[in-house]
Order: structure tokens, then C-alpha cells, then sequence
């Protein structure tokens, strides 16, 4: 899941968090039965799907997307090399999908609701004696800082432009991580002044 809740609000943000995550599960599965011209046609209904929320709406979808374009780019090119043009293109095509549906159901879906669905699916666990805290944190934290960490890329990417006329590419690696450890470390005080791990306040870790 790309990015957080989108500020957009639309229909899709008042549909209830595990209907919108089982009809993902669902629809997921049934890309894997469909030929290139099925996911094509599957593609474009999730973009129609986009655009019921309006063109801001989907343009920031859009944007969240355009991180995706050179992995799907280097999986077409490799089977067109290798002579599967048509799987490289079902593969693409149906990664980008899933990943476009993924997309917009984070984007109408508060972390804090997200949790409710986690905590509802792992009670079964809880009633064996296991503690799922550590699990449903985890879970929370990596969902509200990988778009921290691509924020932090871009930052010191324009920082590196701005100071060179060279590409930063694999340049900005190591301050990037440095930058990962200290919010890490920042993360784990503020667990240890809590007790801890805690299950989630209240108001969600994204303070919703």
C-alpha cells in the first residue's frame, strides 16, 4: 500500500474498511484467471474507478502509481527479450492493477480503521494466549512511514540536484538509510517512554 489516506474524501472513504479489504482479497484472486486483454479491460475499470472520486483525486492516485513505472517497465522488456511479449505484458498488467486497487483502498481508508480489521482478524490468536500487539504495531508503523521514507528519498534527491549536476541515484543510499535509523531510533524511544509496546492509542498512530 503506496500511500496514506488520501485528504480527497469521496464516496469510497465512507464504505466500511472490511468491505473494501475482502472485495481486495476477492478481486485480487480473480485477476490471476484473466488473459492480457481481460486485465487490460480490468485496468481500465479500476482507473474509471479512479476518476468516480474526481481528476484531483485521480491525478494524486496517479502519482502515488509513477514510483511503479520502471520496475513493470524491466518485467515487459525481459520476457519481450526472451520471446513472452504476451506474459511480460499479463505480468505488468496485472501487477499495476493490483497494485492500482491496493492503492486507492489506502487511500480511502484510515489506518486507525485498518487496525479495527487487523485486530478483528487476529482475535482467534489472542484467545490462544498469544499477544498480537507487537504484530498490529508493526503492521501500523510500516503502512505510516514507507511514505515517509520515499519523502525523505525525494528530499535529498532535490538537496543532491541542487548541489550537483550529476544523477544522485545510488549516491543518496547511505544518507537515506542514516535518515531511516534516526527516525527508527526516534520511533523505539518514544515505545520505551510508553512502556513499551502498547496496542495503538485511541486516535490511530497517524493521530486520526
Amino acid at each position: 500500500m503506496i500511500s496514506l489516506t488520501s485528504p480527497l474524501e469521496i464516496w469510497a472513504h465512507r464504505v466500511p474498511a472490511g468491505a473494501k479489504l475482502l472485495a481486495l482479497s476477492v478481486l485480487t484472486v480473480l485477476l490471476f484467471r484473466l488473459d492480457p486483454a481481460g486485465l487490460a479491460l480490468a485496468f481500465l475499470a479500476v482507473a474509471c474507478l479512479y476518476l468516480t472520486g474526481g481528476l484531483a483525486f485521480a491525478g494524486q492516485g496517479a502519482r502515488h502509481l509513477r514510483l511503479l513505472w520502471p520496475f513493470l517497465l524491466l518485467v515487459a522488456l525481459w520476457h519481450g527479450v526472451t520471446g513472452q511479449f504476451q506474459a511480460g505484458a499479463a505480468i505488468a498488467l496485472r501487477l499495476l492493477t493490483m497494485l492500482a486497487l491496493a492503492n486507492f483502498v489506502t487511500m480511502t481508508t484510515r489506518l486507525t480503521d485498518m487496525i479495527v480489521v487487523l485486530t478483528w482478524l487476529l482475535a482467534p490468536l489472542r484467545r490462544l494466549g498469544l499477544s498480537t500487539c507487537a504484530v498490529e504495531l508493526a503492521i501500523a508503523m510500516v503502512l505510516r512511514f514507507t511514505p515517509m521514507l520515499v519523502e525523505n528519498g525525494q528530499r535529498l534527491a532535490m538537496s543532491w540536484r541542487a548541489r550537483s549536476r550529476r544523477r544522485p541515484n545510488w549516491r543518496i543510499v547511505m544518507p537515506m538509510a542514516a535518515l531511516a535509523l534516526d527516525d527508527a531510533d526516534h520511533v523505539a524511544e518514544a515505545l520505551r517512554a510508553r512502556g513499551g509496546i502498547l496496542p495503538p492509542a485511541k486516535g490511530g498512530i497517524d493521530g486520526t
